[in-house]
């Protein structure tokens, strides 16, 4: 097909076990050629993740506390996996290493990186491929943010030097030579960067999911999967609280039109989910892409007559707001109403001054308050094709009595938006999910 860069998740990394079949996955496809592991993630529900006991040394040395036994355990689960697989790469002078470091102080990113550094060195044995250390193609900038410029050209350059390479996920570095991550889950991130500079056919993320789902398999009982998903309808669901991939792994593949491919490492043989560019035909006509949804919200809602006339009310508005350090999540209005979607942690012990203030500022006729509301997001690019799909939604949370509190959708008709009652969040989402099930 063409060059493919391949990321594998905490899961797919979590033990020996698990290693091969990542092993037999990158080499039945030499197209595989560029691999992003994650740090082993855990191997049961009471197991510890890699990177969270790493965490957990470096908050013992910082406390001055003894982390030697917390540490044994992540160095036994190394050498057990090297001795298990049978390869000749000895860990301990790395492990050392990392030891030492952590006694001596070092920062909580390079502590936290060292998870996805090992797992890259046994892989890149494993496979017979090369090593490539991050921290030397990717780069963040003085403040801290990813020099997206440098980073590619540098990705493109160096890997050009390499046919076959593993390159650890997670971190870089910054001007100064120091270790620097993204957010946890970061290791997406960095696939993405690797599929952008050597200009990837696809970016494969191999996780424990066979793809992406319509809605929570914990609220909707065996949702179907999503065949195809665009980059855009993936951030409305991510959003609103979809379980996808990082929020900011798009970008870098998003830009240049690369697609990704969600696949089951435990199950390879299953289609997955392909995210594509937007501008890719609507293939999904007359039905919705996925449902996904939040609880914790209050809206605020704000009646006054001629609204519409009185020039600078939203701003006056919007500066209380900005005044107490809030944002707001969605503010749907009419001609003589404005409703003010805030997530409850935003609002925390700061309502009632906000609601004084919103009288002082814009002398409303009234001011309402709705706590204990939740939102749910209807998503997909087939929707504007489809007469009926709002008449859909709304037809099945009426059968189901449950009462619709606010309604939002934008003009580009990718998403419908409703609020409910937090009480009603679950039922509401099977009801809007078994009506488009057919």
């Amino acid at each position: 097909m063409g060059l493919k860069v391949a990321k594998f998740g905490g899961t797919s990394v979590a033990d020996t076990n698990q290693i091969l079949k990542v092993q037999a996955i990158v080499l039945a496809d030499t197209d595989r050629r560029y691999i992003v592991p994650s740090a082993p993630g855990k191997r049961s529900v009471s197991d510890s993740k890699i990177t969270d006991l790493l965490y957990l040394c470096r908050q013992h040395a910082q406390q001055e506390v003894p982390f030697e036994e917390v540490f044994s355990i992540i160095s036994e689960r190394y050498l057990g996996i090297v001795e298990e697989l049978g390869l000749s790469l000895d860990l301990r002078p790395h492990l050392n290493s990392i030891k030492n470091e952590i006694t001596g102080g070092a920062t909580q990113d390079y502590t936290a990186s060292r998870g996805e550094y090992l797992t890259g060195l046994i892989l890149a044995q494993l496979l017979g491929y090369e090593f490539v250390d991050p921290s030397g193609i990717i780069f963040f900038d003085k403040n801290e943010v990813l020099d997206f410029e440098r980073t590619k050209t540098a990705v493109s350059e160096v890997l050009s030097m390499h046919e076959r390479a593993v390159i650890p996920g997670f971190y870089g570095c910054t001007p100064d030579g120091s270790i620097k991550t993204f957010s946890r889950g970061g290791s997406d991130i960095t696939g993405a960067l690797i599929a952008n500079g050597v200009n990837a056919e696809i970016y494969e993320n191999w996780t424990d999911v066979s793809g992406l789902l319509m809605a929570d398999p914990a609220i909707v009982e065996n949702p179907k999967p999503i065949d195809t998903i665009t980059y855009r309808e993936l951030r409305e669901l991510a959003y609103m609280g979809a379980k996808v991939l990082h929020d900011e792994a798009i970008f870098p593949v998003k830009g240049s039109g690369i697609p990704v491919l969600i696949k089951n490492t435990n199950s390879p043989g299953d289609p997955g989910t392909v995210i594509m560019r937007d501008a890719e035909p609507v293939t999904h006509k007359g039905t919705i892409t996925g449902i996904a949804g939040k609880k914790h919200f209050t809206v605020i809602v704000i009646e006054k007559s001629l609204m519409n006339t009185e020039i600078g009310f939203g701003r006056r508005l919007l500066t209380v707001l900005e005044a107490h350090g809030i944002s707001f999540e969605h503010m749907p209005s009419g001609i003589d109403t404005i409703s003010l979607v805030i997530a409850d942690q935003q609002l925390d012990h700061k309502l009632d001054k906000v609601i004084e203030e919103i009288h002082a500022e814009c002398r409303p006729d009234a001011v309402e308050v709705y706590p204990n509301m939740a939102l749910i997001a209807t998503v997909g690019r087939g929707m504007i094709h489809t007469p009926g799909i709002a008449s859909q939604i709304f037809t099945a949370l009426y059968n189901s009595s449950i009462n619709v509190r606010m309604i939002d959708q934008g003009s580009s008709e990718i998403n419908i938006i409703v609020g409910v009652e937090t009480e009603d969040f679950e039922r509401a989402i099977r009801a809007i999910y078994s009506s488009f099930e057919e």
